[in-house]
């Protein structure tokens, strides 16, 4: 028998039934954990990204209405 097939019905379960919903449930929680922590690191560089920009456009000279197109 190829590889992959297993040995049948009634051979699962190695570590029991609910092992595998609390490792997915723990990967979860790290991956979500990862994103909070990138998103406190990336964070302030969004907001001084925003405010250099916010000033950029304060101070370039006039060239269109202020309701026009932001690029």
């Amino acid at each position: 028998m190829p590889r992959g097939f297993g040995r049948g019905p009634g051979r699962g379960y190695y570590y029991g039934p609910g092992v595998g919903f609390i490792v997915d449930i723990i990967f979860i929680l790290i991956i979500l954990y990862l994103l909070f922590k990138l998103f406190l690191v990336a964070a302030p560089y969004v907001i001084a990204l925003v405010v250099v920009y916010i000033i950029w456009r304060l101070i370039r000279p006039y060239r269109r209405p202020p309701w026009g197109p932001w690029f």
